[in-house]
């Protein structure tokens, strides 16, 4: 008869401390913050948090990855509210993100900057930053025209084309974006009755 030895296999080297990722963005954020996007590096990131570079590599592949990430991981999350006027509605999603981009403006400008010249990047960061928030757009905007205070013929994509243009726009030039640039432009907006 044959013994035969069950081994359970694991993965090489040491086990991943799950720890770790949160500690990474915390210590990202805060180094962006202090010392600005550019001169962060992987390096100051992995000494701040007392881990080797590997332990970063293994969980992101750019610094561009991980800025977004810890950004991703402090922006606060709104839930679309179904209750009140598309424009009111609007203005608190708005408001939400504006406050989140606010904090983070610098660093927000480098990544664009970095997804205009890593391909691969920029379609984690369509994927993860600009899509999640543009389907958040176009729910509210679909509401408004299911209640009948917007046109059923308004053009949903240039409407959120048109959001998101001034929310970049202003970004990049240093403007404001505050609650009542959210409420202008929720006006602006949701005036596109009929």
């Amino acid at each position: 008869m044959e013994d035969t030895v069950k081994t359970q296999s694991r993965p090489a080297g040491r086990p991943r401390d799950e720890e770790a990722t949160p500690a990474l963005l915390d210590v990202t954020r805060r180094l962006v913050g202090e010392k600005g996007f550019e001169d962060v590096t992987i390096a100051s990131i992995a000494a701040a948090a007392g881990v080797g570079r590997q332990t970063i590599y293994r969980r992101w592949s750019s610094k561009a990855e991980l800025v977004l990430d810890a950004f991703l991981d402090s922006a606060s999350h709104q839930e679309v509210v179904a209750d009140g006027p598309v424009a009111q509605v609007l203005e608190r999603f708005l408001v939400n993100l504006f406050d989140n981009i606010r904090r983070d403006g610098p660093a927000i400008r480098n990544l664009i900057a970095s997804a205009q010249t890593d391909d691969s990047f920029l379609q984690i960061f369509r994927e993860r930053f600009v899509l999640p928030r543009a389907q958040v757009a176009v729910a509210i905007i679909q509401r408004g025209i299911a209640r009948g205070e917007l046109s059923s013929g308004i053009d949903l994509e240039m409407m959120v084309d048109a959001l998101h243009g001034v929310f970049w726009y202003r970004l990049l030039q240093g403007r404001p974006l505050d609650e009542t640039v959210a409420a202008r432009l929720s006006l602006f907006l949701t005036g596109a009755k009929n």
